[in-house]
């Protein structure tokens, strides 16, 4: 009983890994140097698996259809949402959203989707690529 586990161990040691290689077919030297040759054309990411349908990514939002409602705040459980007086519009923050797509449901105009957008990691929690307006 105290080493049932080496079997199954030393199996898997020898079979080939279920995942796909991303975001390069070998580990970059440099992740941060990588990123940046992405951005120039250099480097290419593979493509994870797709997404399946119904995923919750990250949110779009349609400026253009938005009234203004305000229903998106007051379901919002993470307080992810912000209106904006001013031009009665909406912003919403990415790294406080737990992707729970209440405010897609309760948009009366569908300005809300989700979109299948999940590669969301950034340093800054108020960057520009976490903010939408």
């Amino acid at each position: 009983m105290r080493f049932s586990m080496l079997p199954a161990v030393f199996a898997q040691m020898f079979k080939k890994p279920w995942t796909n290689k991303f975001p390069a077919k070998y580990a970059p030297a440099n992740t941060t140097q990588f990123l940046a040759d992405v951005d120039e054309g250099i480097a290419e990411i593979i493509p994870p698996v797709p997404t399946p349908n119904g995923f919750r990514g990250k949110i779009k939002y349609d400026k253009v259809k938005c009234n203004g409602c305000q229903l998106c705040i007051k379901v919002c459980p993470c307080e992810a949402i912000e209106f904006k007086k001013k031009e009665k519009k909406i912003k919403i923050y990415i790294a406080r959203c737990c992707f729970c797509s209440q405010c897609n449901d309760i948009c009366p105009v569908n300005c809300l989707t989700m979109s299948d957008e999940f590669l969301l990691a950034d340093t800054d929690p108020y960057s520009k690529d976490l903010i939408v307006e």
